[in-house]
């Protein structure tokens, strides 16, 4: 194999030192969180450690299938470990209540892909050219000579498959597509992963498709795209919240749009945004980043509070001044 970064000798030697073990992710889990925590959390239990999978949020239904064993649960408190390892989270923020919850613990490592990660941990592992959390563990195993059984590399192949769009996106790269060929190799379940996560949805997620088709907006010369999502559309589409992922493809998709938003009701004065963009030049994650945000440049988001019609306002004014300095 050829040469890796010298970060993962680094980090085996903290994982060897330890006994017992934290995974941890970003609240409101994806595809490439969920599958990166269990995979790892896996692959540690193999090698003999105490390790325990913790989220702020419960997984969402379309990964459950991946944890046939409920190994991905809600944080207790009064717990002590040696070693945290934080995965896709851009920022020790992004744990939510995780974090507080696992303040007593002797090594934090952090492994991620996003390039606004704020190097939070004692060691870091960030490489923002990988398309995927998924694959740094699929690599971190392979240099460790751990075994990758049916069940890990089914967590690894949904990992890389989300966050590269079925491997539609420009950020997936030759080797992305190696790992995953391995991963297939090692017992991947194509057909129950593409069941599972692309071709099963509940209804309430149609009818919040239905919500998003009658309500989203176009605006300067239709280069932009743009839904709001509030508490009372959850309500009548009898969403629990977490049928959101993937909706904003919907509209990203639109030939003319160039950036796609989606504005989402946390609390009346608190939004989340989501921002996709289909140029290279236009960076999405620098637009989240005056809102205290983050991301990668194709895909990226923030927490802004303020009145709706004011934080709307903001948020399309500065998508129009990106993409008009990009012409």
């Amino acid at each position: 194999m050829k040469k890796y970064p010298k970060i993962i000798d680094r980090i085996l030697e903290g994982i060897r030192g330890s006994r017992t073990f934290c995974v941890v992710g970003h609240v409101r889990p994806d595809g490439d969180c969920v599958g990166s925590q269990l995979g790892l959390t896996l692959a540690l239990k193999a090698e003999g450690k105490k390790v325990v999978c913790w989220n702020e949020d419960p997984i969402p239904q379309k990964y459950a299938f991946l944890d046939p064993d409920g190994l991905f649960q809600r944080p207790k408190r009064g717990q002590e470990f040696d070693c945290l390892i934080a995965v896709d989270a851009a920022s020790f923020e992004r744990l939510g209540t995780v974090g507080s919850g696992v303040a007593r613990r002797k090594l934090l490592i952090n492994i991620d892909h996003h390039a606004s990660n704020t190097r939070y941990g004692d060691l870091n592992w960030v490489s923002a050219r990988e398309p995927s959390t998924g694959e740094l563990v699929f690599w971190l195993l392979k240099i460790a000579k751990w075994p990758m059984t049916r069940q890990i590399a089914n967590c690894l192949f949904t990992a890389v498959s989300t966050d590269t769009g079925s491997f539609q996106y420009p950020t997936t790269r030759p080797r992305t597509f190696h790992a995953s060929a391995e991963l297939v190799a090692r017992g991947a379940d194509l057909a129950k992963i593409c069941d599972e996560v692309y071709q099963s949805y509940p209804l309430s997620r149609v009818r919040l498709l239905k919500h998003i088709y009658s309500h989203f907006r176009l605006t300067h010369q239709n280069q932009i795209a743009y839904f709001w999502l509030k508490k009372a559309d959850f309500a009548r589409a009898g969403s629990e919240g977490d049928d959101t992922e993937g909706l904003i493809d919907h509209i990203r998709a639109i030939a003319p749009v160039v950036v796609a938003c989606v504005f989402e009701e946390i609390e009346p004065e608190l939004t989340r945004i989501s921002l996709r963009s289909k140029s290279e030049r236009v960076n999405v994650s620098e637009i989240a980043a005056q809102f205290g945000g983050g991301g990668h440049p194709a895909a990226a988001g923030a927490r802004i509070a303020g009145k709706p019609r004011s934080v709307q306002r903001k948020v399309i004014a500065a998508i129009r001044k990106a993409l008009d300095s990009a012409r």
